[in-house]
């Protein structure tokens, strides 16, 4: 029996997620941040497009999102998306490891780098410090109730503030809730990430 072939890539790709939700009218300040996208990456991310269903769901998610990975903190950008990267590795999320393995291919200039996050990130030759905080990333992702005072005690052993410890586990914790959404709702990542900045 012959089987059933896939659906073309094309097919596959122009679809934001499994669920229909239509989207919802943008107020001002959205239409502004999607035109912005728009000109910045030739695209709008469809994970916003998923969730532009609901104007304030839509609005919560960015402003963390952009709270976490954008705004002042002790992390780097980098840092703030190797994390990112190792966490959907961890969760074997499909839209963020191709969505943030390009963010982190971009933003390092390295694409060995990236994909080697993408697959195992203790396969990539890094410092002290940078493995300490995702090892704890990847600890807190995967057996989140290990962890302890002693894991607290070797990111402080490694340079990193209290405040930097409640950044990391910030972000890890963001895209645990974000790999569940993206897998549980279906969603797809845009074409355009596949090809970046390689």
């Amino acid at each position: 029996m012959k089987a059933a072939s896939a659906p073309a890539p094309a097919q596959k790709q122009n679809r934001v997620m499994a669920l229909d939700l239509s989207p919802g009218e943008l107020d001002e300040t959205m239409k502004a941040y999607f035109a912005k996208c728009q000109e910045k990456l030739g695209f709008v991310p469809n994970v916003l497009q998923a969730a532009s269903f609901d104007l304030a769901k839509l609005k919560a998610f960015v402003a963390m999102s952009d709270d976490l990975m954008l705004a002042k903190s002790g992390l780097s950008k980098i840092e703030r998306e190797m994390i990112a990267v190792v966490v959907s590795s961890a969760n074997h999320c499909h839209y963020c490891l191709v969505a943030h393995g390009a963010v982190l291919r971009k933003l390092t200039g390295d694409p060995i780098l990236a994909e080697t996050f993408i697959a195992n990130y203790r396969a990539a030759e890094l410092d002290a410090r940078t493995r300490a905080m995702l090892d704890f990333s990847w600890k807190l992702t995967k057996e989140p109730w290990e962890v302890g005072e002693e894991d607290r005690a070797v990111l402080r052993n490694a340079r990193f503030t209290d405040r930097d410890i409640w950044d990391i586990a910030a972000v890890a914790s963001f895209f645990n809730m974000s790999n569940r959404m993206a897998t549980a709702c279906g969603q797809e990542p845009n074409a355009e990430y596949y090809t970046m900045a390689r």
